[in-house]
């Protein structure tokens, strides 16, 4: 079997005019060596995917995030060891104690909002919501910085920190510094009502003998720590500008791949895959499972991008990483 067809194996579950789809590319010394598409972006209206369709980046968003307080940093504006509280005065005295590196690194403490919003909720939650929520608390889960907690709550956190600190919308910021920068056209921090997401996916739930649409839940408009919509070709711009200083400086993106208690950087975890050196971060959210994986060392990177709730995507990026890096 070639490899052609034994990727065209493992996407087989992503394929046809019934089924949610799948966007892949896979990166090599600068060049894509392999572009596919499966799949159907809307259902309904049997609109198939293509390279310029934008999925919902889920917790991929997480690595822009970061870098909006990078380039931040970088500006001078606040530094990475500035605490909650210096960026919102109000905020009661336990923000004293965390810091933007512990929002960074997942090891803040701060109370998941996930408990605090249930799905009976009638509109969807925001971001600045949610740091009131944060307001609303008096403890943290363990003393920041002391444990490490996977914390959608401290990337939503840090959205609006960038919107104080910046004086832009988190969005807006996110549009002039990073996509417009790079040339990522149509990536967007998607706002209902405010910005359009074009060439859009929508996600859905695959059950045995039926698809459902799931697009959206009351969590789907934070921003944060999972907003994003982009596509494999701009997706594409990203991964290349990483190897640059074209955002911020070496550096500062070597602080970002330096993990800090378990495997965890600024926005991206850091590990080994087969002895080789890795750094990627997984999406999920209702309707969406993403993945990108990169291999720095060896100018390598595997982008999924899909719109169904199932299954994992990880297990085919390694099996692509086998394919088209190991295998050699």
């Amino acid at each position: 079997m070639t490899i052609e067809q034994k990727v065209e194996t493992l996407f087989e579950d992503y394929s046809g005019e019934n089924a949610p789809g799948a966007a892949v590319m896979v990166v090599k010394q600068g060049q894509p060596v392999l572009i596919k598409t499966y799949g159907m972006a809307n259902l309904e209206q049997k609109i198939p995917v293509t390279p310029h369709t934008n999925f919902r980046l889920a917790s991929m968003t997480k690595q822009f995030t970061s870098m909006c307080i990078m380039m931040l940093v970088e500006q001078g504006k606040i530094t990475y060891d500035t605490s909650l509280r210096e960026v919102f005065p109000d905020f009661p005295e336990y923000g004293n104690h965390i810091t933007l590196r512990h929002l960074l690194q997942h090891t803040s403490g701060l109370i998941d909002y996930e408990e605090l919003v249930t799905d009976t909720l009638p509109y969807q939650i925001t971001d600045r919501e949610i740091l009131q929520l944060m307001k609303e608390q008096d403890s943290t889960y363990f003393e920041p910085g002391s444990e490490y907690r996977y914390s959608n709550t401290g990337y939503a956190v840090l959205a609006i920190s960038v919107e104080e600190v910046s004086g832009l919308t988190f969005a807006n910021f996110l549009k002039k510094y990073i996509f417009e920068s790079l040339g990522m056209k149509n990536t967007v921090a998607y706002q209902k009502g405010i910005s359009t997401v074009f060439q859009r996916a929508y996600g859905y739930t695959v059950l045995p003998d039926s698809v459902l649409s799931s697009d959206q839940s009351v969590t789907s408009a934070v921003l944060g720590d999972g907003g994003i919509y982009s596509s494999i070709d701009d997706l594409f711009k990203w991964d290349q500008a990483l190897y640059t200083e074209q955002l911020v400086s070496r550096e500062t993106l070597a602080l970002a791949y330096t993990p800090h208690l378990e495997i965890y950087g600024f926005g991206w975890r850091i590990d080994e895959y087969k002895g080789h050196q890795r750094i990627h971060h997984t999406g999920s959210t209702r309707g969406f499972r993403t993945i990108i994986q990169r291999f720095p060392k060896d100018q390598f990177s595997v982008i999924i991008l899909t719109n169904r709730n199932d299954p994992d995507v990880a297990p085919l990026a390694e099996e692509l990483t086998d394919l088209y890096l190991l295998s050699e």
